[in-house]
């Protein structure tokens, strides 16, 4: 597969004309050190996982930064974020010079707080998701995202298992001292059993025979890395008690598919989860739309005591939110919009449009309004939408 162009890089470049450092974030692989390479072929690359260059640059930072010529590439800013000190310093000799230091990292919390302690009002910080279906129609369920998967399909489940090894033995290992990295895997697939539910702790260590509070932390691990994503419910009173608990999604559903055993695209249509897996890939789609145009990543669900849920609340400009449903199925059907209708109820001054997305027909059907003014979009139109509306 050619290269395929980013969404982010106009917004990456913009960054680069008003900032002296930018910072791009998001999962192992997802392309980022190839997007700035592409962008600044001119910048000095320097991959800070290399160890001669890790020892360099602590035994002294201030020669390794002095014999660089900006622009300069930081690839896994995250294995040496003592850097960041030294690098504002240069920035605030030299204010006005843009886009001389650009940043990659996989590992979001740890690395924001470094940035925000070192390079506050220095640093534009993007993030970059795996490609989404307005980058490349290659992108599916059982496929996902990543570049290099899209590129090998057929080597999909090779390249998935040594992400897998390479994230266990470098990410992991980094953020925190994972004993056990045997049962730690088993976690990420019983995790991937758990797709698209509400999030209970305890439900995932009593198989594991692991502490409520350590499963806390490997969840926690999974969120600094990006490789999770968590829906939390959305907070606004309806006058009724609701859910507090987040929902859970892998945020690839290509390895989602991976860990849940599915090779194939016939495995899928016949998976129990599918359905899991097709509601967790619309929300990866509306995090990747909202990341691209480097806005704020919001999104919630919906879910009350008495049993009304709706899959995705969406803010939108003018204090709106979408409501939408993600139905795995390629046939909309009045009652799925009864939810919708529900909560529109609850909340009338709050509520824009109300959408069942659903998987794309062969067929080239037109969007039709299935009741109360409730619409059916495939998802590719859905995330298109999504991107056209401010």
């Amino acid at each position: 597969m050619r290269y395929v162009a980013r969404q982010l890089a106009p917004v990456l470049l913009a960054a680069s004309r008003h900032f002296p450092a930018v910072v791009v974030t998001g999962p192992r692989r997802a392309g980022k050190t190839t997007l700035l390479r592409k962008l600044f072929p001119k910048a000095r690359y320097v991959l800070l996982e290399d160890p001669d260059i890790q020892a360099r640059v602590r035994s002294d930072p201030r020669t390794f930064l002095e014999e660089l010529l900006p622009p300069v590439v930081f690839d896994e800013i995250q294995n040496a974020p003592e850097l960041l000190a030294y690098v504002r310093t240069l920035i605030d000799t030299k204010p006005r010079r843009m886009g001389q230091w650009l940043f990659t990292g996989s590992q979001e919390a740890p690395l924001m707080r470094g940035i925000t302690e070192s390079m506050a009002g220095r640093a534009a910080i993007l993030q970059l998701l795996p490609l989404s279906l307005t980058e490349t129609a290659k992108v599916d369920l059982l496929h996902g995202g990543f570049p290099e998967v899209l590129a090998r399909p057929q080597a999909r489940s090779l390249w998935f298992a040594s992400y897998l090894q390479t994230y266990l033995e470098r990410d992991v290992r980094a953020i925190t001292n994972v004993r056990d990295l045997v049962t730690f895997r088993r976690f990420l697939s019983l995790l991937a059993s758990r797709h698209g539910q509400v999030l209970n702790k305890t439900d995932l260590a009593a198989p594991l025979g692991v502490s409520v509070p350590t499963i806390g932390e490997w969840l926690s691990i999974l969120e600094v890395t990006g490789q999770v994503i968590l829906v939390p419910p959305y907070f606004e009173n309806f006058g009724k008690r609701l859910i507090k608990s987040p929902k859970i999604y892998w945020g690839d559903s290509g390895l989602a598919c991976y860990l849940l055993g599915v090779t194939s695209a016939a495995e899928l249509e016949r998976s129990p989860f599918l359905g899991a897996l097709f509601e967790g890939f619309v929300a990866a789609e509306i995090l990747k739309n909202q990341a691209n145009r480097g806005l704020q990543k919001e999104l919630y669900y919906f879910r009350d005591q008495q049993s009304l849920e709706v899959d995705f609340l969406v803010p939108r400009p003018n204090s709106n939110l979408w409501l939408v449903e993600a139905k795995a199925g390629k046939t909309v059907r009045p009652s799925m919009a009864a939810p919708l209708l529900s909560l529109r109820r609850a909340s009338p001054k709050r509520s824009g449009r109300l959408i069942v997305v659903h998987r794309k027909s062969r067929l080239q059907l037109p969007t039709a309004a299935i009741a109360g003014g409730v619409e059916a979009l495939d998802v590719e139109r859905f995330i298109q939408e999504l991107g056209r509306s401010r």
